[in-house]
């Protein structure tokens, strides 16, 4: 059964709330990051993308950038920017996006649940994420990065999530600037408190999860490298668990360098083995199962998997897999996407002008637009013990980073 914590969290002061709450830092280049930061001095991307304060030319995974992170830290701390939860607790997480609301349940959960599967996961990690977010929480002493966990719904726990949101005023209630609204609650009554800490034990037997592999097994290899070292916080990290009919997948779409060698004539010739192509005048955003977006050379194609092409099992009728098989492998030599550098991944927020961006810039020879994946084939898949392909599920709103950050 699922084991979770209530934790002191490190939080913003109210007035401060909107200025530091900050898009999850792998959502944003350092240019990116850098301009909002230059603008905003109180913005939590000081401490999760604090290379925005050190010089350009310097490598974001210099060690020096990890410690400017922990000082940035420590000086939100010290000038009140920042508070530090006097007991544990709880705290009930709301957004608000295009009119659609998500609520989940912010606590700490068990890394030895992570490594014994009880939290399940549906992809591996690449290398050099891992490392990055490894020496981020190592040197801070913070999860500044939230875990993000689904688990399937449970009428008791709705029902206590929705009389706390009613019967209690929020600690932070705004709109960022993107209109994401953001609202939290802290949930201080020891009684339920307990009561939310038994239910999870008692009834839910495991979460998924959702977004943020990299984030859970960097926490996971840091208590194991603390060794004896490891306080009883090192144990736990910080994730917020959503009940899965509040969740919205967005598409992971892809882009890739070059086409192997071959013209766009080959290429194109070269799909129709597995796929029927048709040419589109307008951006193809796919509406079934087994179809596919193109653009390539300033034209949108529509491609449909053809039938006996894919296996028919829990990852072989997967959009990303069909695609890894009869595109990638198959025609670009490109047989780990968690590694190869021809591959990069846009989320389905930044839309099918993004691709278009990428590929017109020349940046990238070509990009793929995908229908999103459902959170029953994601649950389907962790249950089977299987794994997607990398970056299969892009979910959306994202959750703000600095809002509460939980120290190890």
């Amino acid at each position: 059964m699922a084991i979770i914590f209530p934790f002191k969290a490190v939080r913003p002061q109210v007035q401060f709330a909107k200025d530091v709450a900050s898009p999850p830092y792998d959502v944003l280049s350092s240019d990116e990051a850098r301009s909002l930061g230059q603008k905003n001095p109180h913005s939590f991307l000081h401490v999760t993308k604090s290379e925005i304060d050190m010089p350009t030319d310097l490598s974001i995974y210099d060690t020096s950038v990890y410690e400017k992170a922990k000082s940035n830290l420590a000086s939100m701390l010290s000038d009140g920017t920042l508070l530090k939860e006097e007991k544990d607790c709880y705290y009930i997480y709301e957004l608000v996006m295009n009119g659609r609301s998500q609520t989940g349940l912010v606590c700490c959960s068990s890394v030895d649940d992570y490594e014994q599967d009880v939290i399940k996961k549906h992809e591996f990690t690449r290398p050099e994420k891992e490392q990055d977010r490894i020496n981020h929480i190592s040197i801070t002493g913070a999860q500044t990065g939230n875990v993000f966990l689904a688990y399937r719904n449970h009428a008791a726990m709705d029902s206590l999530v929705a009389n706390w949101k009613q019967s209690h005023q929020p600690a932070y209630d705004f709109k960022a600037d993107d209109e994401i609204s953001h609202r939290i609650w802290v949930v201080n009554d020891d009684a339920i408190i307990h009561q939310i800490t038994e239910l999870f034990q008692r009834d839910i037997p495991c979460t998924y999860i959702a977004d943020g592999h990299h984030r859970a097994a960097s926490a996971a290899k840091v208590r194991k490298a603390l060794g004896n070292n490891a306080g009883p916080e090192a144990n736990k990290f910080l994730t917020t668990l959503f009940p899965a009919n509040e969740l919205k997948i967005l598409p992971y779409n892809r882009v890739v360098k070059d086409l192997n060698d071959m013209t766009d004539e080959d290429f194109l010739s070269a799909l129709q083995d597995d796929f029927t192509v048709s040419h589109y005048d307008i951006p193809v955003e796919p509406a079934s199962l087994h179809e596919f977006g193109m653009y390539l050379s300033g034209k949108w194609y529509h491609l449909t998997a053809m039938e006996g092409t894919y296996e028919d099992d829990p990852i072989g009728v997967l959009d990303v897999t069909i695609f890894s098989n009869n595109i990638l492998e198959k025609h670009l030599d490109i047989k780990d996407q968690r590694t190869d550098k021809r591959i990069d991944f846009v989320g389905g927020i930044r839309g099918l002008k993004e691709l278009e961006k990428r590929v017109d810039s020349g940046e990238m020879r070509v990009a793929f637009s995908f229908l999103p994946v459902s959170i029953e084939q994601l649950f389907d898949i962790a249950d089977s013990g299987n794994v997607m392909p990398p970056k299969s599920t892009w979910f959306e709103p994202k959750l703000r980073d600095g809002l509460l950050t939980h120290l190890i």
